[in-house]
This record gives C-alpha cells, sequence and structure tokens, in this order.
C-alpha cells in the first residue's frame, strides 16, 4: 500500500517555501486557512496574508487588484465557494482581464465525505474549464501539488487549481517534475489507456495493476493539466491503443471526459467508457463509501476497460 499523504499540507508548506524566496507572493483565505493548510504562510508571513472572512467573493476582487498592482496572490477555499460562489468575480475580475491570480481550491470531489451535499463540489471542474484563459489542473498526489505550485508561480496567468481533502496515496518519488500542459505516461500498455486526474490517478494504476493479471495491458495517463488539455498524448493513445477510459471525481459532463470526447471526436473516433459521477448529487458518507457507491473504484475502471475494448 502506497503511503498517503495531503494535499493540502503539501500546497501550505510549499508556499511557505515560495514566500521565502519572492516577496511578491501573498495568500489570501476565507476564513478557512486551517482547512486549506493556508496558515502555515500566516504563522511565517502574517504581513502578506489577508484573511478575508465568509466572503469569498471579495477575497476575489481583493486577489484580483493585488495581482493588477504587481503582486502573486494565491487564494485559497472550498471548492464548493470557488469557482462556485465567486463565478462571476472569476469571469469579470480575473478571467476577462487575465490577471495573475492563482485560485487554490480544496475539498474537492464527493472525497470530501461526511460533510455531505452541500460541500461536494462536483461541479467545479466545467465551471473553471468554461472561463476563457484560465489554466485548470489538478494534482494526483502530494508530489505532484507541490511541484504544481512551484510551476504557477512562477508562470504569469490566472489558474485554477483543484485538491481534495482526504490524504492521497503517493504516486510519485521526490524526483518527478510537473511539465504544464503535458500529460505524464504512468505505464505503458496496447490494450487500451485509462486517462485519470486526481485522486483517480491511483485507482487507474491498481485496475491497470489488476487487469494486466488477465493479460490486459492498459496504458495509463495522468492528466494533470486539464485546461489546455494534451491533445497530442490523447491522439497517440487513440491510434496505439484503440479505446480509452477516462476517470475522474466530477460529473460525466464538463470535465475530463467531455475534454477528452473532443478530442477523439475531432481526430480519432475510437471507443470511450467514463468514469465519473452520473447526473446526481450524494450523500454523506465517508469518501470510501461514496466513490463505491457513484462508480470511481479500480473496480469500476477494470469493468469500464473490459467492456471499451469489447467495442473496439
Amino acid at each position: 500500500m502506497a503511503q498517503e499523504v495531503s494535499l493540502r499540507e503539501a500546497y501550505g508548506k510549499t508556499l511557505v517555501e515560495l514566500g521565502r524566496g519572492n516577496p511578491d507572493i501573498v495568500v489570501l483565505d476565507a476564513d478557512l486557512s486551517r482547512s486549506t493548510m493556508t496558515r502555515f504562510f500566516a504563522s511565517e508571513f502574517p504581513e502578506r496574508f489577508f484573511d478575508c472572512g465568509i466572503a469569498e467573493q471579495n477575497m476575489v476582487g481583493i486577489a484580483a487588484g493585488l495581482a493588477a498592482s504587481g503582486k502573486i496572490p494565491f487564494a485559497s477555499t472550498f471548492a464548493v465557494f470557488a469557482p462556485g460562489r465567486c463565478f462571476d468575480q472569476m469571469r469579470m475580475s480575473i478571467a476577462q482581464p487575465g490577471l495573475n491570480v492563482k485560485l487554490v481550491a480544496t475539498h474537492g470531489g464527493i472525497s470530501v465525505g461526511q460533510d455531505g451535499t452541500s460541500h461536494q463540489s462536483i461541479e467545479d471542474l466545467a465551471l473553471a474549464c468554461s472561463l476563457p484563459g484560465i489554466t485548470v489542473i489538478v494534482p494526483a498526489d502530494a508530489v505532484e501539488t507541490a511541484q504544481v505550485i512551484r510551476a504557477v508561480a512562477t508562470s504569469y496567468g490566472p489558474f485554477y487549481i483543484r485538491l481534495c481533502r482526504p490524504k492521497s496515496p503517493l504516486v510519485y518519488n521526490e524526483g518527478y517534475r510537473f511539465n504544464l500542459g503535458k500529460a505524464v505516461t504512468m505505464r505503458q500498455g496496447t490494450s487500451a489507456t485509462i486517462i485519470a486526474i486526481g485522486i483517480m490517478v491511483a485507482a487507474a494504476l491498481e485496475a491497470a495493476n489488476n487487469l494486466k493479471r488477465e493479460g490486459i495491458n492498459c496504458r495509463v495517463l495522468n492528466m494533470p493539466t486539464l485546461k489546455p488539455i494534451d491533445e497530442a498524448a490523447i491522439i497517440k493513445a487513440a491510434n496505439e491503443t484503440g479505446a480509452i477510459v477516462t476517470a475522474e471525481d466530477h460529473l460525466e459532463h464538463g470535465g475530463l471526459g467531455s475534454a477528452v470526447a473532443r478530442v477523439v471526436a475531432r481526430h480519432k473516433p475510437i471507443p470511450m467508457e467514463f468514469i465519473a459521477i452520473n447526473d446526481t448529487y450524494a450523500k454523506s458518507g465517508t469518501p470510501a463509501e461514496l466513490l463505491k457507491r457513484h462508480g470511481l473504484t479500480a473496480k469500476d475502471i477494470e469493468q469500464a476497460v473490459r467492456s471499451v475494448i469489447k467495442r473496439k
């Protein structure tokens, strides 16, 4: 069993590291710094930390103003609030002027668990991806999270980065280097390709390992940059494996599956299956219970692979 590490904690500690080297980095939060882990930055750099209270829309506006003044703002809250509550501010104050704001939302997806329907953000990627000019990133583990935060700090423009609540299995070692806009081949294969994001990357790897015992050799791609998506990697997978399964902790429409399907339809139509949340909201439960109930497990991915291979 791979070691499980908090992506939120990796984010908070990386912010401190970056803050030591760059005085222009500032951090904003909306009364959730103990949960988003921006509290680490607040403790070391109180003069560069702004708690905006339970006023997420105002936080986005302040972040935009700081960016327009030459600062590099990282603004954080739960994914249900940004982009959910802040969509208009993200659109008007960040996306349209193309400002250098980094929105890092935690508690994405149904893996939030017991907090229930109101706090399970299953629409956030669709909302963020709908905004022109915003880069959308979903790291797979704590190692990748740290790499992503370092990369976006030195990349100009608006970003939306989605992190999960629970600790997640490590899929990378410390030698990994994130490449903005590029998919990562986690394992090679020719039978089918599994393309996954976030917590589903570990499940995809588990599924591929299990399927190998049946003689099914799956390619596994981690697609950390959801927008702009790595079209070349998708087309290559379509040509070389002839079948694709996508896996995400998000609604089926508007997220990873939709983005991959657009590329496939345009360049290389092949059979596809989608591991995602159907057109429904979840209930309260443990992350494991909810992922099982909504078909987001390694076993579900395995079944989807078997199904899509039959359609080749």
